[in-house]
């Protein structure tokens, strides 16, 4: 057993876990970062959802996740477009390498792999120590980034796991009563991904039945209603492969989901379950759509900790852990939008401050196989498409209500369960995860507790990070290229009284700012064709169509234009039908849209 001390411990190495590192070692902290596997980054890259949903738009793409995107813009052949479900897919090994290279980067960050903790001990109520099987670890600030809160849990820290009724917390969504089907779920199933490939005209491998497969037949009807194209495409990557977590009839999986809270055994044995579940579909698309589609062996390490087999991702997808009981608890009503407005109100603290400190904008979706819940609507049709009304979440949700020296930073913050279904997504968990991070370096700095932190000097440490500065205050048209883009931030959370309406001069910007490395602009592509736009429903929904003359390769075909930019937004709600125009941006042909980037009128 080593015996360790640090100032910040971060258990985990998850998506929020990860980003709570960088951060706090960037802050200057000395910063120990303990993960089960190999690969950091959860969800982007060890859970295999290399197709991250949620905080597309531009105004959005702020602090480490933002980053990342750029990042990954430079370093993915080919370009992030080839699935429809997001606008950003690539090969999970090159997330992996981004978050190594970060971390390697901080000679005061230490990354230690193959490690969970084993035991938490306290200090009447304060955490100051966790113990894993060749470390003790004491720590200033200890923050919980596992997958499923098991650091709340070890501590006895109190959290939920499951619903929560109307009568709980208010909220419209919640059930006034559990259904049978709620009790079997109690919290929304994961998924162990596994990637395919099409190896074209030769055969590939037989993908065998694991040795116990499901006894019916689950996968029946998995794309109907979407087609065989559309259902490999939904989660397309690079190379020919794709990321097989599909949600109809697919391979999310819940069954006996309690024993995520058992012993290692019963967890073992659910994740044995899920990734053989996994494999049988694996097998049905093989058997169904032909032997060109195989296994794509070499997408994942071997991992000794994991059951992770070359193309099966080294732990499930965890769309929900437990949920820490913390200071303030995230619930429907704050991530709803505002009347009249296309955003959600801000977090306050009782005397009137914004206590803001992430940003989403994921609608809300759960996942209960076999079962729908009906959700209020947090849909926003906005560039052209549907995307989610932005919110922001407080740092009270960070914060345990009765434990001192911890603060968590994954899908464990202090969130209902109806919730969690837009809090979860990987932007929005990078997002909590670098603002524990900051607020841990700040509580080393400050040498006080995070309840008592001034909410305020995190936001202002988050806003001129030097490296990966973060918004705050969400926003639809604050796009972080803007030079007033700081000032405005500052300016809603000094007066929140004139939130929504943001004091933004109209911007001239109409293209990204990236780094001068970056392969991002000029990769972009051109294209000249005639506008047409239609008016659809009794809401007027606008969307925009390229009739294309040029590149050939694209002549005669009717391509979706879409914008994740304020300002091409607003250009091309001023385009007339049946104007001649020229536009710059990046094709996805797999969804058919056209990533505008620069607009303009031609005769």
């Amino acid at each position: 057993m080593e015996y360790l001390s640090t100032e910040v411990l971060v258990v985990g190495g998850g998506t929020g876990g990860t980003a709570a590192a960088i951060q706090a070692a960037r802050r200057g902290a000395r910063t120990l970062l303990v993960s089960e596997f190999s690969w950091l980054g959860g969800m982007l890259t060890a859970a295999g959802v290399s197709a991250p949903d949620g905080n597309e738009l531009l105004s959005l793409q702020t602090g480490l996740w933002g980053a990342f995107l750029r990042e990954l813009e430079q370093r993915q052949p080919g370009g992030l477009d080839h699935a429809w479900v997001s606008f950003f897919t690539y090969e999970p090994r090159i997330g992996a390498e981004i978050f190594a290279d970060w971390v390697a980067a901080l000679p005061n960050l230490q990354w230690i792999a193959g490690q969970v903790p084993l035991a938490a001990k306290m200090q009447g109520d304060r955490l100051t120590t966790v113990e894993f099987a060749d470390y003790h670890i004491t720590a200033d600030v200890i923050l919980d980034g596992t997958e499923l809160g098991d650091l709340l849990a070890l501590a006895e820290v109190p959290h939920r796991w499951g619903w929560e009724l109307q009568s709980d917390l208010g909220e419209a969504s919640a059930p006034k009563v559990l259904e049978g089907w709620m009790q079997h779920y109690p919290v929304q199933a994961p998924t162990w991904v596994v990637v395919m490939q099409d190896v074209g005209g030769s055969a590939a491998p037989s993908i065998p039945l694991p040795d116990r497969p499901s006894a019916d037949h689950p996968f029946v009807g998995a794309w109907d209603g979407y087609g065989v194209e559309a259902f490999l495409n939904y989660g397309r990557l690079p190379g020919d492969r794709f990321m097989i977590n599909w949600p109809q009839n697919g391979n999310d999986y819940g069954e006996n989901l309690n024993r995520l809270l058992g012993s290692d055994a019963e967890r073992q044995a659910f994740f044995q379950d899920a990734r053989d579940y996994s494999q049988h579909f694996a097998h049905v698309i093989q058997r169904e759509l032909g032997d060109r589609y195989g296994l794509a062996a070499d997408t994942f390490p071997q991992d000794a900790r994991s059951m992770g087999d070359g193309a099966f991702a080294l732990h499930p997808y965890f769309r929900e852990s437990r949920r820490v009981v913390g200071l303030k608890t995230v619930c429907e009503a704050d991530l709803l939008p505002l009347p009249d407005a296309s955003v959600a109100p801000l977090p306050l603290l009782p005397d009137g401050t914004v206590e803001a400190i992430a940003i989403g904008n994921y609608p809300n979706d759960h996942h209960y196989p076999g079962h729908s819940l009906p959700l209020q609507s947090r849909s926003l049709h906005w560039g052209g498409r549907w995307t989610g009304v932005p919110f922001a979440l407080p740092y009270r949700c960070l914060v345990p209500q009765t434990v001192d020296g911890l603060l968590v930073c994954e899908k464990n913050i202090s969130v209902s369960h109806i919730a969690n279904g837009a809090t979860r997504l990987q932007p929005t968990v990078m997002g909590l995860g670098q603002a524990a991070g900051m607020a841990a370096a700040l509580c080393v700095e400050q040498q006080c507790s995070p309840r008592s932190l001034a909410v305020r000097t995190l936001q202002q440490a988050l806003l001129t990070d030097a490296i990966a500065p973060a918004a705050v205050i969400p926003s639809l048209i604050n796009q972080p290229i803007a030079s007033t883009w700081q000032t405005v931030q500052e300016t809603v959370l000094n007066h929140p009284e004139c939130y929504p309406t943001e004091p933004l001069p109209p911007p001239k910007e109409t293209r990204i700012a990236v780094p001068k490395q970056s392969t991002y602009l000029s990769s972009l592509s051109s294209y000249i064709g005639v506008f047409h736009r239609e008016v659809n429903g009794a809401q007027q929904l606008e969307t925009y169509w390229l009739q294309c003359q040029q590149p050939k390769a694209e002549q005669g075909k009717a391509i979706k234009l879409v914008a994740l930019s304020h300002v091409i937004y607003e250009r091309l709600k001023k385009i007339e039908n049946g104007q001649n125009v020229s536009i710059q941006g990046h094709l996805n042909a797999y969804g058919n849209w056209l990533r505008v980037e620069n607009l303009q009128k031609t005769e």
